[in-house]
């Protein structure tokens, strides 16, 4: 049996742990002299009106130039790195631009002469990926000879674990990223994202665990520091390594068994050899699940506030990237508004398959997709809907107003800034380090 080399190492030193992740794991030894490299990491989440806790949301600065720097010293001159950033307003170039300046990426172009772009600015092409699934790629990535792929190593409150495969999913463009949370019960997300690496040049995978997200992916999820790099030339064998170091095995986790499957790898790690540091010493579990009531209709902290009459059902894999990131906005408007007195038994509906419960008095239907799935529903006594894709702050707010929950307007008019609240939970720590995202 052939066997794939993945390595653990723990983060030390600026330069040095990294190198020593990529010596271990061999990851550039089938790197081509003179490459056309792309790097793709994970800025998974920006807004230009506050600063927020990056840890364990995005790749740290730390290890991209790092990665930069031996890519250099192996006499790569041509380094692309490229991102999709999840943005309210897919015409918003500003945002993803700041993002790239805020990390450093400008001080990579002048030291080393890296180039870095918007894949929302760049054409996308499409890819027949098998089982007549067709999503969309940035060119850049696909016509590089050699990838660099820098997930942060995370959670995520879907797909279990978001790591090498997954993080590949920023480079389809935003109609594929929906097609990804659909109704099909087999081709459903899991099996979507399995296939992501499929068709991608020669790869290299680091999993930047210097912070990790418990219940992630975004800044609502608990950021641990870590410590943590796991490096292999074999993207599938990296994730699997990594989702035992979150404490999951690989055959817990949809996706890394749909992504075995095709290729025709074992899940109990037999054909992996793993050095430097063993998985045990490693393991530390991640919850990746937001806990709800017995029966899914609230989330378990606000029914343990006492919040009577709303049922806020338990998302499910339909709904997509951009309206689940006004989800956790909305719980906290909505936490905020609860004064003690009881909702008058109102209902909110989000994703594509959703069904109503007869007798609600009150449904709002959460965004286009769901709008559209029950406009007709006879099940609907008062209709409160949500039209937007993905639904604007102000048509959130109306929504709830109208429902009788008095949320605060300044949280969705400043509805950017709200993401900023969570670094108050890191404040005065001293192992969460701001420097680890600026490059001097």
């Amino acid at each position: 049996m052939k066997k794939t080399l993945v390595s653990i190492v723990r983060y030390e030193n600026p330069n040095e742990s990294v190198r020593n992740a990529v010596e271990l794991s061999r990851g550039l030894n089938h790197l081509p002299s003179r490459a056309k490299v792309f790097i793709k990491p994970n800025i998974v989440f920006w807004t230009r009106a506050t600063n927020f806790p990056k840890y364990g949301v995005i790749t740290t600065s730390r290890v991209v130039e790092d990665m930069v720097v031996l890519l250099k010293e192996h006499g790569i001159d041509d380094i692309t790195i490229g991102e999709g950033t999840v943005l309210r307003n897919p015409k918003d170039m500003e945002t993803q631009m700041h993002a790239f300046d805020t990390l450093g990426y400008g001080v990579l172009k002048k030291r080393y002469s890296v180039n870095f772009l918007n894949i929302w600015e760049r054409p996308f092409e499409k890819v027949n990926l098998g089982d007549g699934i067709e999503l969309k790629f940035n060119v850049d990535i696909l016509n590089a000879d050699f990838v660099v792929d820098l997930p942060v190593l995370k959670t995520h409150s879907m797909t279990k674990v978001s790591l090498g495969i997954k993080n590949l999913k920023g480079m389809i463009d935003i109609p594929s990223r929906k097609k990804c949370h659909n109704t099909d019960p087999v081709k459903d997300l899991h099996f979507m994202v399995a296939k992501l690496a499929d068709k991608m040049p020669p790869m290299f995978t680091l999993l930047d665990g210097i912070y990790t997200n418990e219940r992630g992916p975004n800044v609502d999820g608990t950021m641990h520091r870590s410590n943590l790099l796991i490096a292999s030339a074999d993207v599938l064998s990296a994730d699997m390594v990594g989702a035992k170091v979150l404490g999951f095995e690989p055959d817990d986790v949809p996706h890394l068994v749909h992504a075995a499957k095709i290729a025709k790898r074992p899940l109990d790690l037999s054909d992996v050899v793993v050095v430097g540091e063993p998985i045990e010493s490693v393991t530390a579990d991640h919850q990746y699940d937001f806990p709800y009531n017995e029966d899914n209709t609230l989330p378990l902290p606000m029914e343990q506030m006492g919040i009577k009459g709303l049922s806020y059902y338990k998302y499910d894999l339909s709904l997509c990237t951009y309206c689940s990131g006004i989800t956790s906005t909305m719980l906290y408007a909505i936490s905020r508004a609860w004064k003690g007195e009881s909702w008058d038994d109102v209902e909110v509906l989000s994703g594509k398959v959703m069904q109503p419960v007869p007798g609600k008095k009150k449904t709002i239907l959460f965004g286009k997709c769901m709008y559209q799935s029950n406009k007709d529903n006879p099940d609907i006594q008062e209709m409160i809907a949500i039209k937007g894709c993905p639904p604007k702050p102000e048509s959130i707010l109306k929504a709830l107003h109208q429902a009788g929950i008095n949320v605060d307007p300044a949280i969705f008019e400043n509805i950017d800034s709200v993401k900023g609240k969570f670094l108050k939970r890191y404040e005065g720590k001293p192992e969460f380090e701001e420097s680890f995202y600026t490059i001097k």
